[in-house]
Formats: C-alpha cells, structure tokens, sequence
C-alpha cells in the first residue's frame, strides 16, 4: 500500500511541474489582473447607468426628444368670448406667437448660425451683428424671446423659409410659442362694462373680472417620451377652452347711449369754466320686465387695447410728475364704473317711491289735496320747497308732476318711519343689487335706520335727500314700480357657451320680491306719464312717443354748495313699458347746475334714437317742425313725406312773396 501512495505522489508532482510548464506563474498573475480589470469596469459601467438612468435619465431623454423635436411643451387654452345679446364679439382671444431662439441648438453644428441669422434678419429685421453676437455668447441658452405676440401674417415667412428644408437645411434652433392676446374689436365701448384683462390672461372690472372662472380654461400639455423599445413616442392632452359668455348688452344701443353722453359734454365743455361737460354723466338703459341691462356707460372711457394708456387725460409732464400710486389712482378713477360704484343722493326720482309705498299701505289714498307755501316747518327745521313761492293746492299726482317737497314730506309724515324703512329695504336701499359685474358699491352705511331717524330724516328723506344711492338701484327698483311690482335682479350676462356654441347654461331673470301691488303700479304709471305730459318732464319727451318718468336735482351734501346733481330717468311706451333709460349728470359744466332739464334732454335724445331701433312705433303724429328736425338728425327715414313737407313750406313762402 505505501510503494502505492508513494507511486502516486510522485505522479501528481510530475503533473504540477508540466502543468507549470505549460502556463508560467507570472501568466497566471497578468490573468488575475486582467480578470480584476475586466470586471470592475463592468461594475463601474453599471454602476454608471444606474446613476444615469435615475438622476440623469430624464435630462437624457430630454435632449434626445430635442434632437428629434419631441418637446415637452404647454399648449395653451383660449379665454372665452364675451358676445352681445346679438352675437356681436365684444372681446376674444386671439391667437399670436413669440419667437423662441434655441442658441443651443443653432450653435451646435457650425452650420446653422449664419443661415439661420440671415433668415432671422430678412424676416424680423433684427440687426445681424447684434442678434449673432447674442447667440454665440449664450451657446448653452435653449429659450430667449426677443419678439412677442406676434401675427400669424407677421410669422409666417419664416415658417415658409423653414418648411423649405431643401433649399435651407440650415435654418435650425428657432420655433414659435403659441399663446393667446385678448382682444376687444370695438375699443372704448362699453368699456365699464367689459373690463379687460391683465397680460397674464386675469379678467379686471366689469364682465371679465365677474365671469373670470367661466371665461378661463385649462391648458393642455404635449408629451414627447421614449418608450420601452426606446422609441420616440409623443402624446397630447388637449386644452380645455373658456367658456363663452352672451351678454345681455346691444352694441347698436350701446353706441346711441355713448354718443348722445359725448355730445352733451362737448356741448356744455366750456360753457362755465374750462373742462368737461360735467363730472360725470351716466346712463342705464334696461329691459324692466326681466332685469336685462342693454347699455351701461359714464363720462371717461378709456381703450380695453391699451387700458393702461392715460394720455387722453393728462399732459406728459402731469404723467412724467406722477409717482407710481398716483399713476394707479388715476387707473383706477377711469377704470371705475360709475352706475355701479358712485354713490349720490337721489333727489327727486326718489318721490315716487314714497307715493308708491304710502298707497301700497293705505297711509294715502290718492285722493288727497296738499296746501304748499314754499316751506315747511318740521322739529323746528324750516324745510324749502324746490319753488320758494309755494305750489299752492295740490294733488297727490299734481304733487309729482310739480316735485313739490312739502306735498311729499306730508306723505312721508303720514306713511311714517316704520313703513317708510320696510319699503326701503324692499325697494334695495342699502343693499347691492347682485347685479353681476365686479366692483358695485355697498351702501348700507349711506342709509337712515330705526336709530338713525327721527322726522327731521323721515322729512327730507321722503323727497330724496338725506341718504345715498347708486344708479343701478335706482334703476332696479324703479322698473319695479311700473312693471307690476316685482323686482327683477339686474344682470348683464342671459346664456353661457361652449366654445363651439353649445349651450351651458341659460340665466333666466330673476324675481326676488314684489315691492308693491299691480294696482299701485298701475296708479304710478299714471303719475309718472302725467309728470312728462304736464309737470317737470317735458323736456324728456321724444317726438312721436308717450313716456312716463321722473326728474331729479339734489344738492350735493359734504361739498362745496350750489353742486348738483340732476337726473331724469323714464320709459316707453307710456301704458306699456318696454325700456327703461336712466340719465344721471353729477354737476354739470353750467353757472346753474340746479336743472334737471339737462338730463332730460340727454334722455329725449338715447330715446329718440333707441325706441325705432327696437321697433317700438310712434304713437302720436310729428308736427311738419318735428319731421324736418329729426331729418336733418338722419333720424327720419321717410323722405317722401319730407319732401311734400318741404314744396308746402317752399309753395307757402312763394305765395307771401317771401324767400323760403
């Protein structure tokens, strides 16, 4: 057995020597070496495209998506249009383009620079050494915007030069940014009632701060990504476009309103002293059967293109003087609306209210006399009548056609404090209409209370002075007096749209309450027909139609004295009312302010022109002087007729001898 192990040992001996013989250790070493080498750089190299793959991963596929123009990117919603009840477009987005320059791309192939600089100066004039320079030292810089909001006419060379990869494979690193710049196609108009938008695409004032969340949509986002087979893949979520609103304004109306406003302020311009025809002059034209608003507008309009623009207002050196919150109190006075944030005493369109609601409660029956010796003396006050000599013997309808005061605090004396509050509460006094626009004033700290009153209040507010109003209460509150009673919630928006047309949603008018009974409105349509027929407002009455209405003059209180504000507010037809205009002149340009002829004639003249374009007839014949006025106003068509009148008159003068 041991000669056996012995035999063996030797054997495995002999076998390790030839063994070493054939792969020497210093091969075996550079084995281990190699081995060790091979591997770590495998290790290394994995460990590399872990790194890689979660930190820098998406940076990676980024720029592969580039290079193949697979970008992410935003795709932008378009804001919803504002319509007029007609479907006439008073403001929309319209789509325009910011040119974007990829420096990092046009530098890196030696190439594209100056192919693409010449293309960028044939196209957008820039000046060649300034915009090479600019890229060549912002190499690493993917995204600058030296143009904006452009047109799709203004653009579309370029894309036509870039589309021509043939001819100019070498115009590389530009593209064009969609987005959308709103628009108003009519400029100033209705201008307090639109609002606009700031550059961020955020509605301000009027329709367009109110219905901000209706008009904004959503923004879409186009992905580009690789997938598993790391092909290039690219998906798209679409935007979701604002929604249209359809107002309830009428353009035709609109521009009747602000025509007849500028032409009594250039009339009366300097009549009294340099400036403006007035402070401020305003009018509210309304459906009072439903709350509609067909026209909104004030002294100070300003472009919705250019809203920040004030030098129609101001000299450059009164600008230049301006320090940033006087720059912005200045914006903010123009942009404000009058008929909804400005606040006055109402004077005498306030009387039928205190008729209205005496009747409602039995405190007046209708058939009452009321003696008026130009004053009256209440707690030791002694209060003026608007005619210092007295109206003598008056009744209840005589007492509005004349706007006696003393006839009306007796009525407010026998309706009394109590009921003469309730009604005012009824009526909206001190509280907004709701009316849905942005910025409407809150006057309930502008009105008497139970605490407030005694009959000194009770005496002076019962004929409109003493407590604050805006124009769109008024206005609300009295299309409830001629309307049956009911009192609609005012608005100025009746569908909204998709953006295809679709219909979202259908606003329908709203009756929050009766104020009065349809006999005391009845009655009141009465009154207020006798007042223009016979009383204060004959001035307002438009040829060839029968109205009802109210004048108003208050005096100012907190100001300078002998400061005015006189009103006229009204409707048409006279035993069916389908308009509602309402004329207010905060202290007009004249040395006698105290008249309130002069809204009354504003009012003839929106009236005039508005009732034949609703097709609402004439319901009394024109005299041959009436005919010829409003002919040569444009604002009779028949000329026929005209020209009869004309031979008679012209026939007539032949007959006397005299000249026509």
């Amino acid at each position: 057995m041991n000669d056996r192990n012995t035999v063996n040992n030797k054997n495995n001996r002999q076998n390790k020597k030839d063994d070493k013989k054939r792969f020497p250790l210093y091969m075996q070493k550079k084995l281990v070496v190699l081995c060790l080498i091979v591997l770590l750089a495998f290790v290394g190299l994995g460990v590399r495209l872990v790194l890689i793959q979660y930190e820098n991963g998406e940076q990676y596929k980024k720029m592969i998506l580039s290079q193949q123009d697979y970008k992410s990117s935003t795709i932008v919603y378009r804001r919803g249009s504002i319509l007029d009840a007609n479907g006439t477009t008073l403001a929309a987005s319209q789509k325009v383009y910011n040119l974007v320059i990829d420096s990092k791309v046009i530098m890196s192939n030696p190439k594209y620079l100056d192919p693409t600089v010449a293309a960028l100066v044939r196209c957008f004039d820039f000046d060649p050494i300034t915009i090479k320079t600019y890229i060549q030292e912002h190499k690493n810089s993917s995204y600058y915007v030296p143009l904006k909001r452009m047109t799709y006419d203004e653009i579309s060379e370029f894309q036509n030069i870039q589309a021509d990869t043939k001819n100019n494979p070498y115009v590389q690193g530009v593209w064009f940014e969609e987005e959308y710049k709103r628009y108003y196609p009519y400029g100033s108009l209705a201008c307090d009632a639109i609002g606009f938008t700031t550059s961020d695409g955020v509605g301000m004032y009027g329709l367009e701060q109110y219905y901000n969340e209706t008009l904004t949509g959503i923004n879409g986002r186009e992905y580009g990504y690789l997938n598993d087979d790391s092909n290039v893949e690219r998906t798209t979520i679409e935007p979701t476009n604002g929604h249209t609103i359809v107002s309830t304004l009428d353009v035709t109306i609109q521009g009747i309103v602000e025509k007849c406003l500028k032409e009594f302020n250039a009339e009366h311009e300097n009549e009294y002293r340099k400036g403006a025809g007035s402070e401020n002059i305003a009018c509210i034209v309304m459906n009072p059967n439903n709350g509609e608003i067909y026209a909104m507008a004030s002294l100070g309009d300003f472009d919705l293109n250019n809203p920040y623009d004030l030098s129609g207002y101001y000299t450059e050196a009164q600008l230049d003087a301006m320090d940033t919150d006087a720059y912005y109190e200045a914006l903010n006075n123009l942009w404000s609306n009058f008929c909804i944030t400005s606040t006055y005493e109402p004077g005498s369109t306030a009387k039928p209210f205190t008729i209205a609601s005496a009747l409602e409660v039995g405190a007046i029956r209708g058939n009452e006399y009321y003696e008026c010796k130009g004053s009256l003396v209440v707690a030791d006050y002694t209060i003026n009548c608007n005619n210092k000599y007295g109206h003598g013997s008056l009744s209840v309808s005589q007492s509005l056609e004349q706007s006696c005061n003393v006839a009306l605090m007796h009525m407010g004396r026998s309706l009394g404090k109590e009921d003469f509050l309730r009604f005012q509460d009824s009526f909206g006094f001190g509280y907004r209409t709701n009316v849905d626009l942005a910025g409407e004033a809150k006057t309930s700290s502008l009105v008497y209370n139970s605490e407030t009153m005694n009959v000194v209040e009770l005496a002076t507010s019962s004929f409109g002075q003493g407590y604050n109003v805006t124009m769109v209460q008024m206005a609300s509150a009295f299309a409830s007096l001629i309307n049956g009673g009911y009192y609609y919630e005012p608005h100025m928006v009746s569908k909204i749209l998709t953006d295809d047309g679709a219909l979202v949603q259908e606003i329908d008018p709203r009756v929050l309450r009766q104020t009065i009974s349809t006999t005391t409105s009845d009655e009141m349509r009465e009154y207020l027909n006798a007042v223009v027929d016979s009383g204060t407002g004959a001035a307002a009455k438009p040829y060839g139609y029968s109205i009802g209405g109210k004048t108003g003059t208050a005096e100012m209180a907190g100001r300078d004295k002998e400061n005015y504000v006189v009103s006229f507010i009204g409707y048409a037809p006279a035993d069916n009312p389908q308009v509602l205009v309402y004329v207010v002149i905060d202290r007009p340009n004249t040395e006698e302010q105290a008249h309130a002829y002069y809204a009354s004639g504003v009012f003839k003249n929106i009236m005039q022109e508005i009732l034949p374009y609703m097709n609402i007839y004439m319901t009394e014949e024109l005299t041959q002087d009436q005919i010829v006025e409003l002919a040569q106003r444009g604002l009779y068509p028949y000329v026929n007729e005209l020209e009869n009148i004309i031979t008679d008159e012209t026939t007539q003068d032949d007959s006397t001898g005299e000249n026509p």
